[in-house]
């Protein structure tokens, strides 16, 4: 393979085709449908859903919030 390139297939079947993975990206979907039913469509461009508590698997309406992507993807 070429330096540089990536190869998808390998990084699903080695890591995002994981179980835990899995379920892990369920839970943001869940969360993002979530957000979209409460504030809409409009509201959610250009924006993530940020979990209050740091816990991506808890998608109560109390711990989601919008955030603008750049300060929630800053966050460490």
């Amino acid at each position: 393979m070429p330096l540089g390139k990536r190869d998808y297939g390998k990084e699903y079947r080695e890591y995002h085709g994981k179980p835990d993975q899995l379920k892990r990206r369920a839970g943001r979907n869940a969360a993002r449908r979530s957000m979209t039913k409460r504030r809409g469509l409009a509201a959610m461009r250009g924006k993530d859903v940020n979990h209050k508590d740091g816990n991506t698997m808890n998608n109560k309406a109390s711990n989601l919030n919008l955030e603008s992507k750049s300060v929630n993807r800053g966050r460490k």
